[in-house]
């Protein structure tokens, strides 16, 4: 069930949003499959560009100050939001390279980060969203999920089964078994099967996706593609 009550009901979006939205990030996404990173960024730059500037996606942004899974001040005048798998590689890139550089906006106060952990490469990615989900229950969503991307590597399935995530768990000091009840928890099912249906609802079918002050950049993207992003959706924020 959708989380409504963030903001507008998806239904209530004007449909031209959502046909044009899932185009411009369908498109790029059915192009994300290989794994030549460079054939990737080079496709995901050329719809990037060619997004309509009209395009507003806004309303994913939840911008609610009790999620775990978020960081930067609730108001800050620009989020990105990033649909993100913990078995996908272009994601645990992007968290060494690209997030410090996000971070130092976000402690200017001008950014806030919102992830939203899918399920794209199977269960074991479920499962992972579900101990990060877990992990932010006892106030450590950030740490456990910087250690599931740690040194900008993926981990393998199988270290992504039920007793390596409650190890890493308690390998960061958490409560044993507070995280594996709150992983299973009707919550934990809840807030995933949020985070799917959210990106599905604007063609997200791959990661990483981006939206940034309401306009889609995907796919594998230079750092710099980022920081222009950003510094743009402040400028119109500011106008």
């Amino acid at each position: 069930m959708l989380r409504t009550e963030r903001g507008p009901m998806f239904w209530l979006v004007p449909l031209t949003v959502i046909v044009l939205a899932t185009v411009v990030i369908g498109i790029v996404i059915a192009n994300q499959g290989g794994s030549d990173a460079d054939a990737q960024e080079e496709s995901s730059s050329a719809q990037n560009e060619s997004a309509d500037d009209d395009v507003d996606l806004s309303f994913v942004e939840h911008r609610d100050s009790a999620e775990a899974n978020a960081i930067g001040d609730v108001d800050a005048p620009v989020a990105l939001v990033m649909y993100t798998d913990f078995q996908c590689p272009y994601c645990a890139t992007w968290n060494e390279e690209t997030l410090p550089a996000m971070m130092d906006y976000v402690d200017s106060g001008d950014l806030r980060i919102e992830m939203r952990d899918l399920a794209v490469f199977g269960e074991e990615s479920e499962r992972a969203a579900r101990a990060a989900f877990a992990a932010g229950e006892q106030d450590e969503y950030w740490d456990y999920h910087n250690a599931l991307f740690d040194g900008g590597e993926h981990r393998p399935k199988s270290e992504l089964d039920d007793d390596s995530l409650v190890s890493l768990g308690e390998d960061l000091g958490l409560d044993p078994m507070q995280f594996k009840r709150d992983m299973n928890s009707t919550e934990a099912h809840e807030e995933f099967d949020d985070a799917a249906a959210e990106g599905q609802s604007i063609g997200v079918s791959s990661t990483p996706a981006f939206i940034i002050g309401g306009k889609p950049l995907l796919g594998a993207q230079p750092t710099e593609q980022f920081t222009d992003a950003v510094d743009e959706a402040l400028a119109r924020a500011e106008s």
